[in-house]
C-alpha cells in the first residue's frame, strides 16, 4: 500500500483511521493530492468523488444523518473552501459531526498574488466546533521551506527534531478537533499546508497511533430530579413540543407514558418521526383557526401550558413560536445532549443527555395528571383532520392538492427527505412519517443542498429514498444530481409552481412586476433537460388525472432515478392555502 510521503498528510490520514472515520467526500484538486493518494490508497476508507464543494459538504452532511458518525469532506485550495459553508452552518445548528478537511499553501505564499491563496485559516471561526491549523512540515521540501521562511530552522537543531515538534503540534491540534466531533457533535476544520511537490508516495507509514481512543460524549448527571418531578406533577397543563429529531431517538414507551396522561399535550412536527394516537402532528391546524377567532385570547389562555418540556432540534412552526413567546408557559425545559436553544425566550433549564436518559430517570417520581387538557384539543384535532378532508374534496388542482396525493402514495419503509420553504410547510398539514423516516436540513432551513442531502442519505439506507422539492430548491441544487451515487430506487418528486411560491402566503405580498421578479422569482423552467443531462427517468403531470397516473407506477423498481414534476398554477395556490385555515375556522 502507498502512503504520502507528507508526514502531516500520512499523519492526519492515519489518525482518521484510528478512530474509525471511514468515509469519506472528496472534490478533485492537486493541492489536496497527498490527502487523495492517502485516504484512495488505503480500503479501510470509502471515497466518492464530488466536483462541486458546496454540493459534496450536503452530501456528506446525507452520510452523517444515516451513520450518526463523523464523515470527512476534503477541498483543494482557495475558493473551493469556501463553497462548503452553507453546509457547515447546517452541521454547526443540526448538530452533525462534520469534518471538514482543506488543504493549503505555505504561509509564506498567502497574501503575497501566488495563484488559488486565500486566508483559509479560521474561515469558519463563528459556525465551526474547533479550526485546528496545522503547521508545514520542514523533513518535506527542506530546501524550499528553508529558503522562504528561514525563521523555522534553528541553528544547531536538526530538522528530525524540528519535525518531531511539529507532528507533535499537529497531533494536538488534531486531537482537539476530534474531540469537538465527536463529544459535541459539532463540525470541525482541519487546515493543512503543503508545500511541491505533492504526489511522492512511500511504502510504509511512520506513525503509531495505538494509543488513540474515540473521545466519548459525557452525558450529565440528572441526579435528584425531585424538585422538577414535584413541578411536573402539581402542573394542570403540560404541553411537549417534538422538532427535529431522528427516528428512534425516543423509545415508544416513554411516549406512551406521556402520551396516556390527560393533562399532557404532544405536539410533534413531521421532521420530530414520532407517531402516536394520542399526538398532534400538525400544529398550525390547531393555532390557526385560533389566530382567526373571536375569541382569541381565551383560547390561547386556554391551550397555554404551565410547563414547556421540549425534545429534538429546531421547530419549523412559526405559529407556535408566536403563540409561546406571547403566552410563555412558567417553566420551559429542554432536553438534548449537546444544546439548548431558548426559542420561546422562557428557557430555564437544560437536560444535557438523551431523551431516553432523560425519561428513564423523570418518570420514576411523576404522577399522572387529571382533568380534560389533553381531551380538549384532541376533540379540536379530530375536527380538523375531517375538515381537511372536506376541503381536500372541493378545491382544484394545486400544491395543497398534490402534496396530500404524494404523501398517501408513499411506500412504507421509504425515508422522506424534505426540501425546505414551502415543501416542508405543506408536509406539516398532513399526518405522514408513520412508516417513513422523515428529514430535513432546518439547521439554517436553507434551499441549497436539499438534492445533495438526500443523494448522500441514500447511499447508506436500505429502503428506496424519496425527494420531495419545490423547484427553486431543485434547480438551485441540480449538481446535487451531478454524481455517480445516485441508486436507481431514488425518487424525487418536483412541485415546480414557477418560482417562490412561499412569498405568495407570507404578508406582505403584493401582484407586481417587481414582487414577480425578486421576491417570487417568477421562471418558466422544467426538469426534463435536467434529467436528459444525468441520464434520469422524467415525468410529468399537469393534472388531477395526470397525477393520480403517475404515482400508480412511480414507486415500483426501476434501472434508473426517476423525477415526477409536478406542475401546479402559481396564481392559485397561495388562496387555496389561505382559504384552508379559514375554513377551518
Amino acid at each position: 500500500m502507498r502512503y504520502p510521503s507528507i508526514p502531516s498528510a500520512q499523519l492526519l490520514v492515519q489518525y482518521c483511521k484510528a478512530l474509525g472515520i471511514s468515509q469519506v467526500v472528496i472534490s478533485p484538486g492537486s493541492r489536496n493530492a497527498p490527502l487523495i493518494i492517502g485516504f484512495t490508497e488505503d480500503p479501510f476508507f470509502t471515497c466518492y468523488s464530488i466536483v462541486d464543494e458546496r454540493s459534496a459538504a450536503f452530501f456528506a452532511i446525507g452520510l452523517t444523518q444515516q451513520l450518526r458518525h463523523p464523515v470527512i469532506v476534503l477541498c483543494t485550495s482557495g475558493s473551493a473552501l469556501l463553497n462548503y459553508y452553507p453546509a457547515i452552518a447546517e452541521a454547526f445548528y443540526s448538530d452533525h459531526p462534520l469534518l471538514v478537511i482543506s488543504a493549503d499553501r505555505p504561509p509564506y505564499k498567502i497574501d503575497i498574488g501566488d495563484g488559488q491563496t486565500i486566508r483559509q485559516d479560521h474561515v469558519f471561526h463563528r459556525h465551526i466546533g474547533y479550526s485546528a491549523n496545522l503547521k508545514l512540515d520542514v523533513s518535506h521540501a527542506t530546501n524550499t521551506v528553508s529558503a522562504y521562511e528561514p525563521e523555522k530552522f534553528r541553528e544547531g537543531i536538526p530538522v528530525e527534531e524540528l519535525q518531531r515538534e511539529i507532528d507533535t503540534f499537529n497531533r494536538e491540534e488534531i486531537s482537539r478537533a476530534m474531540e469537538a466531533l465527536f463529544t459535541r457533535s459539532l463540525p470541525a476544520h482541519i487546515n493543512i499546508p503543503f508545500e511541491e511537490p505533492l504526489y511522492n508516495t512511500v511504502d510504509d507509514h511512520w506513525f503509531d497511533l495505538t494509543d488513540v481512543r474515540q473521545p466519548q460524549k459525557e452525558e450529565e448527571d440528572l441526579g435528584d430530579l425531585s424538585v422538577y418531578q414535584e413541578k411536573w406533577s402539581r402542573a394542570g397543563r403540560k404541553m411537549v413540543l417534538v422538532g427535529v429529531m431522528p427516528e428512534g431517538t425516543l423509545d415508544s414507551r416513554w411516549l406512551e407514558e406521556l402520551a396516556s396522561d390527560p393533562s399532557v399535550l404532544i405536539f410533534t412536527e413531521t421532521t420530530s418521526n414520532l407517531n402516536h394516537p394520542n399526538i398532534i402532528p400538525s400544529i398550525d391546524s390547531i393555532i390557526a383557526p385560533i389566530e382567526k377567532s373571536n375569541r382569541r385570547v381565551e383560547k390561547f389562555q386556554e391551550l397555554q401550558p404551565d410547563i414547556l418540556l421540549t425534545f429534538g432540534g429546531l421547530v419549523v412552526s412559526k405559529k407556535i413560536k408566536a403563540f409561546l413567546r406571547t403566552y410563555k408557559p412558567k417553566h420551559h425545559w429542554h432536553v438534548h445532549e449537546n444544546k439548548a436553544y431558548d426559542t420561546f425566550f422562557a428557557l430555564d433549564r437544560h437536560f444535557r443527555c438523551l431523551p431516553n436518559t432523560f425519561m428513564k430517570s423523570f418518570v420514576q417520581g411523576i404522577e399522572r395528571g387529571r382533568g380534560n387538557y389533553q381531551e380538549n384539543w384532541l376533540r379540536v384535532r379530530d375536527r380538523y383532520v375531517q375538515k381537511r378532508e372536506e376541503y381536500l374534496k372541493q378545491i382544484p388542482f394545486t400544491d395543497m392538492w398534490a402534496f396530500d396525493k404524494v404523501l398517501r402514495s408513499l411506500p412504507k419503509g421509504v425515508m422522506v427527505q424534505l426540501a425546505n420553504s414551502s415543501t416542508v410547510r405543506y408536509a406539516q398539514l398532513f399526518d405522514m412519517g408513520k412508516h417513513q423516516a422523515v428529514h430535513c436540513n432546518r439547521g439554517t432551513s436553507g434551499i441549497d443542498g436539499s438534492t445533495s442531502t438526500a443523494a448522500g442519505a441514500a447511499i447508506h439506507f436500505k429502503e428506496p429514498t424519496v425527494l420531495i422539492t419545490g423547484d427553486l430548491s431543485f434547480f438551485y441544487d441540480i449538481n446535487g444530481l451531478w454524481n455517480q451515487y445516485l441508486r436507481p430506487d431514488f425518487r424525487v418528486v418536483l412541485v415546480n409552481n414557477g418560482g417562490g411560491g412561499i412569498f405568495r402566503i407570507l404578508p406582505g405580498k403584493e401582484d407586481s412586476p417587481n414582487f414577480k421578479t425578486y421576491f417570487e422569482t417568477s421562471h418558466d423552467l422544467n426538469a426534463k433537460s435536467v434529467c436528459e443531462l444525468h441520464g434520469l427517468q422524467y415525468r410529468v403531470a399537469t393534472g388531477k388525472e395526470e397525477l393520480m397516473t403517475a404515482l400508480d407506477d412511480f414507486f415500483k423498481p426501476s434501472d434508473r432515478p426517476v423525477v415526477l414534476e409536478i406542475k401546479t398554477p402559481a396564481e392559485l395556490n397561495d388562496r387555496i392555502l389561505l382559504s384552508y385555515f379559514d375554513f377551518l375556522s
